[in-house]
């Protein structure tokens, strides 16, 4: 007997990845482990029935805000980080499909050989066929951070919500690496997240999602499931909306 298919609270969702998540325990690259493991949180969100877009960024390989100490410049050094999510694209699409997914890597800039060019239309479609899309290389433009063009491109594909990936359990008033007395918020508003300079995402990113009244999930990556218990909808992490915040 089949098993029915779980309820979900999101069915189309834009899961932004840092690239430092793919280092896991190194201090630099691509670490095939933690891909697997990203990729096997992905695959089981994909059976569920889950329409997935995903935003990777490349500071594992190369930032373009630190191009500057080196004396490369910043617009160059920005369309070199493009370059690296284009490299951590191609990786997890690798292990997507090694699990028997479909997927396409889109691109902002021109990278013929192995990506699309990214088509908002085509995005779509490729969705709506069952294929997970993969948008690389930001908004093509440099001073614009991955995070920015996660909400770009969630916005565009009409996503459900944005489900920020990170290695801690949600948005806390202090670093709780740091304070062991930083306390989480389990929902919070876009204009407190700007007010208390919370690093969550960047405030042009977080100003283009309160616009558009885009909610954004704040989630542990690192722990097995989540993704999974997010699109069904349990409370996990923290809510950025336009609700009042709420501190766990």
């Amino acid at each position: 007997m089949e098993h029915p298919l779980p309820q979900l609270k999101y069915k189309r969702i834009l899961l932004k990845l840092s690239g430092e998540a793919l280092m896991g325990n190194s201090d630099y690259g691509i670490s095939p482990e933690v891909v697997y493991y990203i990729a096997k949180e992905i695959y089981d969100v994909y059976q569920a029935g889950v329409e997935l877009a995903i935003v990777i960024g490349g500071g594992n390989i190369y930032r373009g805000l630190n191009a500057q100490k080196t004396g490369i410049d910043r617009t160059t050094g920005d369309y070199m980080g493009m370059l690296a999510t284009a490299i951590n694209s191609l990786a997890l699409q690798d292990q997507l499909e090694k699990l028997g997914l479909f997927t396409r890597v889109m691109s902002a800039i021109t990278i013929s050989a192995v990506a699309e060019p990214y088509i908002r239309r085509r995005a779509i479609r490729h969705l709506e066929k069952g294929r997970l899309v993969i948008f690389a290389a930001g908004t093509g433009n440099p001073f614009f951070t991955t995070d920015t063009a996660a909400s770009l491109r969630a916005l565009e594909i009409n996503a459900d919500v944005i489900i920020k990936a990170t290695k801690v359990e949600g948005i806390f008033d202090k670093d709780p690496k740091v304070d062991p007395t930083a306390v989480k918020f389990d929902k919070i508003t876009y204009q407190d997240v700007l007010n208390k300079s919370l690093k969550v995402m960047d405030a042009t990113a977080i100003a283009l999602c309160m616009e558009n009244r885009l909610p954004i999930l704040v989630y542990n990556m690192t722990t097995t499931g989540y993704l999974m218990r997010l699109v069904q909808g349990e409370n996990i992490g923290t809510l950025v909306s336009h609700c009042d915040s709420k501190k766990s």
